[in-house]
């Protein structure tokens, strides 16, 4: 059931496969999408979960048919990491989800790694895709103001058509055109100053490297090995500094993975969580 609902203070987008006249499965799974992406990323991953699990996904704030963070005292709007965390424990709250393993790709799994430093104990484990938990570094910071300054000027569209192609493996572009073509053309849906808003958000972001030393949970991370957002050098540098984090490195993948690698992935979400 696709619906709106509110949480932490903002209207939320979300679908649930839960009918609400059904019994609750034992298990729940709540995806979360990244940047300039929306809750449509995971389709067809929720078509394959869906028979085993309650899959909850969402538009994140700023992102589709979402709002944004609450203006702060001096106008601004910051979607951060940690106001990203609170909607999902509204939302955990709200649908009455039990057993919930929390997964996010990509700027998703920034929330996610700051939900678990935030509420460790709201959920059973959690999944980072093509994600890090490293702060940006200044040269990562001018390129997010200058994505702002692109944005502002009116060309988001721009933007979307050079980057979300970028996050398939190059000889993978031709096999997901539609799903690109989709990407894209849902970003219509994004209010500009929202995603501005989510851009500040993993700007200011803080470092996370604790949460993957030491997991408060059960931790699984997936990685491409050809991601042009996170080179195999820095994949294989994150497998080495966080053995307790069970890594998932998935060949001939980019940053969007769970897509290019769609059934080796469902085994192992299913495979980690039971």
């Amino acid at each position: 059931m696709e619906y709106f609902t509110t949480a932490a203070g903002i209207t939320v987008h979300l679908l649930d496969t839960q009918d609400s006249k059904e019994q609750q499965k034992e298990k729940c799974i709540i995806l979360l999408h990244g940047y300039l992406e929306t809750l449509n990323i995971w389709n067809e991953l929720v078509e394959r979960l869906k028979d085993k699990y309650r899959v909850i996904v969402l538009d994140m704030p700023g992102h589709g048919l979402t709002d944004s963070a609450p203006a702060r005292e001096d106008g601004s709007v910051v979607n951060t990491m940690e106001f990203g965390a609170d909607v999902v424990k509204a939302l955990i709250e709200k649908c009455g989800a039990r057993n919930v393993t929390l997964g996010g790709h990509s700027m998703g799994g920034y929330v996610t790694l700051a939900f678990c430093k935030k509420y460790p104990d709201v959920i059973e484990k959690a999944i980072i895709f093509n994600s890090n938990p490293y702060r940006d570094d200044p040269a990562k910071s001018e390129d997010r103001k200058r994505e702002i300054d692109i944005i502002r000027s009116g060309k988001l569209e721009t933007l979307a058509d050079l980057s979300i192609p970028k996050m398939f493996k190059s000889e993978n572009l031709r096999l997901y055109d539609d799903k690109i073509m989709e990407t894209i053309e849902l970003c219509d849906m994004h209010n500009p100053e929202g995603i501005v808003a989510s851009v500040l958000g993993m700007q200011q972001r803080e470092d996370s490297t604790s949460v993957m030393s030491e997991p408060p949970v059960p931790m699984m991370m997936f990685e491409g090995d050809s991601d042009r957002f996170l080179p195999l050098e820095g994949v294989k540098e994150m497998i080495s500094k966080f053995p307790k984090v069970k890594h998932v490195l998935l060949e001939n993948t980019g940053h969007n993975s769970f897509i290019e690698a769609e059934q080796k992935v469902y085994e192992q979400i299913c495979e980690f969580i039971g």
